[in-house]
């Protein structure tokens, strides 16, 4: 995944540890934390802490919704620094298996 798909301009020192601390989300139903999905799209922290996370789901219909939001707010809330989380829930690009990482495609078992 590219590290700012939306801005195209490299992560700041507190985005890479949002980042980080996202890597600690996981996925009750995949076992996958959401970065390894391939399911968080952006991340960008401004000058007074607001973060906001550009993510999507795997599917529109996802039943863990409410629990990701809760675990993400969490996590972004960890990091020194940032006061506020917003969750940015997109549809496009729609997410497929390409969007996972090798580590998450050998730890799922799937290969090529």
């Amino acid at each position: 995944m590219a590290a700012d798909e939306n801005t195209g301009a490299p992560f700041s020192e507190i985005e890479s540890q949002v980042m980080s601390a996202l890597e600690e989300v996981i996925d009750p139903e995949l076992g996958i934390d959401l970065v390894n999905l391939g399911l968080i799209y952006d991340v960008v922290v401004d000058e007074v802490g607001k973060c906001t996370v550009t993510m999507t789901l795997t599917t529109m219909g996802c039943p863990l919704g409410d629990l990701l939001n809760t675990e993400i707010n969490r996590a972004v809330l960890s990091v020194d620094g940032v006061k506020e989380c917003d969750i940015n829930l997109v549809w496009e690009p729609a997410w497929d298996m390409s969007k996972m990482s090798r580590f998450a495609k050998i730890a799922l078992g799937i290969h090529g």
